[in-house]
């Protein structure tokens, strides 16, 4: 028993390695989670103390469990069975990819990286860019009933609508966004994850993926969770609202009814003078394919330019970007409409299309493609004529002086090549006119 024995060096020191990993991860590594976790659950007490509706539970449960609640609940294993007897392959190698499945599709929620860099970044991005307008906020909203789930349901401009809408919301609540595949890419993923955001498939047609996604869904409408969707499931390709898809609605409809909860969805209408993708959309439409061809190389270009611009002082903002959110749709006051999600979708986006505020680039590309060439006269008579026609309808104008419009517009349009002045002559080039069309399109529904 005292006898000794000699060791060569290195394995003295592996043996104290493994002693000391052994000791952190069964008396350190608790120890030092419980504190931080502590100090992460005063933080969220005092910031939910701020927000109009605090971060729910189950947002701010550990990735892991949300993965193992999602895999483990019956609908999803009943799915895995059908999945294994469909593709004939053993149970246990269906059960391996819906565990796939359903991390690609959890975020992992962090309130730091979402009220201690996102917003702030989203504020800096948004205002850099653009002069921001909260056009108009429906006074109901803060009638909502703090028990029911809060979806923010928003027309897809730009990918600046996520950044823009998060800041703009930012003393709400956090928002979880349904992200497409653009953003899986790393690192962006892991930042995007750590906003709230779940990433979803949408051409995916593999019955076990859309199971799993419409049961995460479902678990967090029923859980009271603030979303943000786009109905229309893609980028608008010639600016003009889309059709309405009804997926995501679905889901969440049955998650409220197995939970008994209401939802309330309110819609969220984006406009810009500049779309910062607008021509890779029109290519886009053009070629009949929503791939976006946007290569790395370009953006970073792009980048470039802007920070030289801006070190030279030479740096214009893209004009307005404005946000108006309507009237509140409230499930349970729906008659015959709880359960359709066709229906409410077409409701959706009628308040959508309601409240899309009219900027001075879309109505002077508007007016130029209605009466053709005008001189700077006629074209400043007709936008006002038009502003108090919208104005009597919608009341969603972010400018009520009609000059400094139209000279902010004309200005933005005039430097891209959009429109030819020639002396006091204003006209559309012939290759602009499908650019014209796109900023048109956005408002021609309010106008016609």
């Amino acid at each position: 028993m005292t006898s000794q024995v000699t060791l060569p060096f290195w394995a003295f020191l592996l043996i104290l390695l493994f002693a000391a990993v052994t000791f952190a991860s069964h008396f350190l590594f608790p120890s030092v989670r419980w504190f931080f976790r502590r100090r992460m659950e005063r933080a969220v007490t005092r910031l939910n103390a701020r927000l109009e509706r605090p971060i729910q539970p189950f947002k701010l449960l550990r990735r892991q469990d949300m993965i193992q609640r999602l895999v483990y609940d019956p609908d999803v294993t009943r799915a895995i069975v059908r999945h294994a007897e469909t593709h004939g392959v053993r149970e246990d190698v269906a059960f391996e990819r819906a565990k796939r499945y359903a991390r690609e599709i959890v975020p992992s929620f962090s309130a730091w990286a979402y009220f201690g860099f996102a917003i702030r970044a989203a504020k800096l991005l948004s205002t850099s860019l653009y002069r921001v307008r909260m056009v108009h906020q429906d006074p109901t909203l803060s009638e909502v009933d703090p028990e029911a789930t809060v979806v923010f349901v928003m027309n897809h401009r730009s990918n600046m609508d996520y950044v823009l809408v998060t800041y703009l919301a930012a003393d709400r609540s956090a928002l979880s966004y349904a992200v497409g595949e653009w953003a899986r890419v790393w690192p962006l993923s892991r930042l995007i994850r750590a906003m709230g955001a779940y990433f979803i498939r949408r051409r995916s047609r593999d019955a076990l993926y859309r199971s799993i996604l419409a049961k995460y869904v479902q678990q967090a409408t029923g859980a009271g969770v603030t979303q943000a969707v786009f109905p229309e499931g893609g980028l608008s390709l010639d600016g003009s609202l889309a059709k309405p898809k009804v997926g995501i609605l679905k889901y969440m409809l049955d998650g409220a009814a197995a939970a008994q909860r209401d939802v309330v969805f309110v819609p969220v209408a984006l406009n810009y003078d500049r779309v910062l993708e607008d021509t890779i959309l029109l290519r886009a439409r053009d070629s009949g394919e929503r791939k976006f061809r946007a290569r790395i190389s370009v953006v970073f270009r792009a980048i470039l330019k802007q920070v030289w611009l801006r070190v030279t002082g030479r740096f214009q903002r893209f004009g307005d970007a404005a946000v108006s959110f309507g009237k509140p749709l409230v499930l349970s006051d729906l008659e015959g409409v709880p359960g359709d999600a066709d229906a409410l979708s077409d409701k959706i986006m009628t308040r959508i299309s309601e409240a899309v505020p009219v900027l001075p680039v879309p109505l002077i590309a508007f007016l130029l493609l209605r009466h053709g060439t005008m001189t700077c006269a006629a074209l400043e008579v007709a936008f006002e004529k038009t502003m108090k026609q919208v104005a009597e309808v919608k009341g969603h104008l972010p400018r009520t002086n009609c000059d400094s419009a139209v000279e902010v517009g004309l200005r933005s349009l005039i430097e891209r090549g959009v429109v030819v002045k020639e002396g006091d002559v204003l006209r559309l080039p012939e290759s602009q006119v499908a650019l014209a069309e796109f900023y048109a399109n956005s408002i021609k529904h309010l106008i016609d």
